[in-house]
C-alpha cells in the first residue's frame, strides 16, 4: 500500500505477550491446530517463530513492505528475545514460506508473503468472530466409529490425533463425535490412514440426539466445567488491566505488550472450545464476559500498541510509519484496520 493511502479492510490479526503486571517471560504461547500448515508448533515460554508471526499478523497487512531484519530484531526485543533468537526466528519463518527475502542486498530485507496474509486475516477474523453469537443449530452431529485389530496402536493414536485435529470429542472409547453436518474432512481423513491397516472398518455418519440434553446425550463428551473455568481463570489474569486501561494507566510501551499477550490468551478459545448451542451450555456460561473483556482491552489498546511499534522500529524502519497498522473488530465481528494514515 502506498504511503499516505489510508483504508479499512476486513482482516484482523493476531498478537502475543504479557498484561500489565506480568513479565515478559511469561508470555503465553497457543495451541495452533494442525491445518495451520507452515505455522510454528507452540511452545511454553515466549515462541520467538510464533511471537513473530503474531507480530507481523497483527500489525502489517501488505506485502508489498520491505522490513529490515534490524527492524524485526527490534520488535522482538520489547518481549525479551534476544537478537540471536530473533534473526533465527527469521531464517525458520523464510524456509516456512511465511516470509520472503526482497532482493539480494544486505543485510537483508524481508516481507510477507500474500500466501500468509491471506491466513493470518482468516485466523483473526476466526479468533475475533468467535463467540459473537450463537451458532445456528440443526440437531446434526458427525459421527465416527471405528475397530482396529489389537496390533494396530499406531493407526489408533494416528485416528485419534485426526479426530481431535478436526475439532472430534470422544464420546465412547470409538465413537467420536462433533457438531454440525460436514463430514467430508474426516472421511478423507479417515480412507489416508486406515484404508491400508489390515481388519481394520469405519465408519462416518450423519445423527441426531434423542435425548441431545440428557446426561448420555453428546455434552456427555465434552469437559464443559474445565472450559468454563479456562473462561474464567481468562477474565480473572486481565481483570486488572481491564481497570487500568479503563484508568488510562497503560501507556505505549505496556500497551504492545499486554494487547499482545490478551489476543495471544484468547484465540486459544477458538481452537478448543467445541461451539456448542446454548442448550447444552451450564448456565451462566463464561464466554461473553470474557469476550467482551478481550474486545475492550484489544481496541483501547491499539492505537498506542501501533504507536510503540513504530517508534521501535522506525530507528532501522524509516517507513515503518506508512506501513504499520492496528486491526480493530467492526461491527459484524470481523477485523478491520485501523491505524495510522498511509
Amino acid at each position: 500500500m502506498p504511503p499516505g493511502v489510508r483504508r479499512t479492510i476486513r482482516a484482523a490479526r493476531e498478537p502475543l505477550g504479557i498484561a500489565v503486571g506480568v513479565r515478559q517471560a511469561d508470555v503465553v504461547t497457543a495451541h495452533l491446530p494442525q491445518d495451520d500448515a507452515g505455522t510454528p508448533r507452540a511452545q511454553a515460554g515466549p515462541n520467538p517463530q510464533h511471537l513473530l508471526t503474531t507480530l507481523l499478523g497483527e500489525y502489517l497487512d501488505s506485502a508489498d513492505a520491505g522490513l529490515p531484519s534490524m527492524a524485526v530484531v527490534a520488535m522482538l526485543g520489547e518481549f525479551g528475545i534476544s537478537e540471536s533468537s530473533a534473526r533465527a526466528a527469521l531464517s525458520r519463518l523464510t524456509r516456512r514460506g511465511l516470509i520472503a527475502v526482497r532482493g539480494s542486498g544486505r543485510p537483508p530485507v524481508y516481507h510477507l508473503t500474500p500466501q500468509a496474509i491471506a491466513r493470518h486475516r482468516s485466523r483473526m477474523d476466526q479468533f475475533l468472530s468467535f463467540g459473537a453469537r450463537p451458532p445456528r443449530w440443526t440437531g446434526d452431529w458427525v459421527t465416527v466409529s471405528f475397530s482396529l485389530p489389537q496390533s494396530g496402536q499406531a493407526p489408533r493414536h494416528a485416528v485419534r490425533k485426526a479426530l481431535g485435529s478436526l475439532g472430534f470429542a470422544r464420546l465412547y472409547d470409538s465413537v467420536w463425535i462433533r457438531p454440525g453436518s460436514d463430514s467430508g474432512p474426516v472421511t478423507r481423513a479417515l480412507h489416508d490412514i486406515l484404508d491400508d491397516v489390515e481388519g481394520g472398518r469405519w465408519s462416518v455418519m450423519h445423527t441426531r440426539f434423542a435425548e441431545e440434553a440428557g446426561p448420555h446425550g453428546p455434552a456427555a463428551a465434552y469437559d464443559l466445567a474445565g472450559l468454563a473455568s479456562t473462561y474464567e481463570a481468562f477474565t480473572a489474569r486481565y481483570a486488572d488491566l481491564r481497570a487500568a486501561v479503563r484508568e488510562g494507566e497503560v501507556d505505549a510501551s505496556r500497551a504492545l505488550v499486554a494487547r499482545t499477550s490478551v489476543m495471544d490468551s484468547w484465540r486459544k478459545f477458538a481452537d478448543i472450545d467445541p461451539d456448542l448451542p446454548e442448550h447444552l451450555l451450564p448456565a451462566p456460561w463464561p464466554r461473553q464476559a470474557a469476550r467482551e473483556l478481550m474486545l475492550e482491552i484489544h481496541s483501547a489498546l491499539g492505537s498506542l500498541a501501533e504507536a510503540r511499534l513504530i517508534q521501535v522500529a522506525t530507528p532501522h524502519w524509516p517507513d515503518a510509519a506508512s506501513w504499520i497498522t492496528h486491526f480493530r473488530v467492526s461491527e459484524d465481528s470481523v477485523s478491520v484496520p485501523a491505524g495510522r494514515g498511509r
